[in-house]
């Protein structure tokens, strides 16, 4: 049973600490083959679950060490109908992958939570296609029917909430908003910017905030920004209004990078994780709605210490 799904933790002032580029660690640091970058496909084997289950301890240590809570997000990106269709899963294997990688999440949860160490199991939902470029849009409902299957089964197990990550457009966010709403499962919804600010449809942030709450009742809990440097989305937040109490969390890349150039590139660019650090505080300071803290591509332990250390001084 879900101990937050009906008051999440993190939407009160507190600060909560996230991972930070799953993917790319696996992949750069590791050495793991990740085929479509479907950190899910750990889950079939013990070792691939214990190397899952080592890869987030010292993010939690992290938190602990700040005094913030953790957001405990799954390695399901890649988990639905057509990415797990090209990775030979079936429709009941690929069910049992979602609802194991909430288990896992139950598990750290149950070692590791203490008092001042709220822990929040979020089960991670990405887009259907590629997450830098929109592809072929669906429309609303759509993306509502696709994503209900994966929605539906999270919504079965102790999951608190379902974070969809790397969105590029608004209608594929507003038809996971209305799943998660029709499954009485909160959903934290996060686009990806380019480096204009904008989203890959070219829509402002404050447009695709405002667009999908008008168009769901302001259905998700809260909207984050992922897969992006803080030095892309300064322009994004100069259009001030309410909309920006709405955004409370940042999962930002390593590199400066264009999403193109990082397609392109052989090589991992980890940036400077102090500097990315001090740019997360410096953000912080000027949003404090912004409570919720990680990485994304290219960042690792490095990055997120020098991120929690930072907004802990700032604050």
């Amino acid at each position: 049973m879900s101990k937050y799904r009906k008051a999440l933790p993190q939407l009160a002032a507190a600060r909560f600490l996230t991972d930070g580029g799953l993917e790319t660690t696996l992949i750069f640091h590791n050495g793991i083959e990740l085929p479509h970058f479907a950190a899910f496909d750990l889950l079939r084997t013990k070792a691939g679950r214990e190397t899952l289950r080592s890869y987030y301890i010292p993010y939690i240590e992290m938190a602990r060490e700040n005094g913030m809570g953790f957001v405990l997000d799954g390695p399901t990106w890649r988990a639905n109908p057509d990415w797990g269709a090209k990775l030979g899963y079936s429709k009941k294997a690929l069910a049992a992958a979602n609802r194991d990688s909430v288990d896992l999440l139950e598990e750290l949860r149950d070692s590791y939570e203490a008092p001042g160490l709220p822990m929040v199991v979020s089960a991670a939902v990405g887009p259907r296609g590629d997450g830098y470029v929109p592809g072929e849009l669906m429309s609303v409902d759509e993306a509502e029917a696709y994503h209900a299957e994966q929605i539906g089964v999270f919504a079965a197990t102790g999951a608190d909430m379902v974070g969809a990550y790397t969105l590029t457009n608004v209608e594929e966010a507003i038809g996971i908003a209305r799943a998660a709403a029709a499954a009485a499962i909160p959903v934290a919804v996060s686009f990806t910017l380019e480096t204009d600010g904008a989203l890959p449809t070219g829509q402002s942030l404050k447009s695709a905030i405002e667009t999908v709450d008008a168009e769901t009742g302001a259905a998700p809990a809260y909207y984050m920004i992922n897969c992006a440097h803080p030095t892309h989305i300064e322009s994004a937040f100069a259009k001030r209004g309410p909309w920006l109490d709405r955004l409370k969390g940042l999962r930002a890349n390593a590199s400066r990078r264009s999403h193109a150039e990082l397609n392109e590139a052989p090589d991992l660019d980890p940036g400077n994780p102090a500097e990315l650090g001090a740019e997360y505080a410096g953000l912080m300071r000027r949003f404090p709605a912004i409570t919720i803290l990680g990485g994304c591509c290219g960042t690792d332990t490095r990055h997120v210490a020098c991120i929690g250390s930072a907004c802990r001084e700032a604050a």
